[in-house]
């Protein structure tokens, strides 16, 4: 089943962010070579591709887990959250419905 896993950022938490963006991503990339993932982003802090200074507000990831439990243990050990990046994490199941 599909998971939306969201993270909301620490205010302030860009350097934090920047300095274990390696380790996620690389993490990201495992999901998707195993075809689990379905997309995954940040939400820039200000309306624009590059927000620069102003940072992000969190991240949204949708992929496949084997349960809930499963999908919230992976987000656990997200650098992010590991780091202190993340303020709060939520794990929900996802129906995917568009692009069809």
């Amino acid at each position: 089943m599909l998971y939306a896993i969201i993270g909301e950022d620490q205010p302030g938490s860009l350097p934090l962010r920047q300095q274990h963006r390696p380790a996620h991503l690389e993490r990201l990339r495992v999901l998707q070579a195993q075809g689990r993932m379905v997309l995954a982003g940040p939400f820039p802090a200000v309306d624009s591709d590059d927000p620069g200074p102003a940072g992000f507000l969190g991240s949204l990831i949708v992929a496949e887990f084997d349960s809930l439990d499963a999908a919230r243990q992976w987000a656990d050990a997200d650098p992010y959250r590991e780091a202190g990046v993340y303020a709060q994490v939520s794990v929900k199941p996802f129906k995917q419905v568009f692009p069809q």
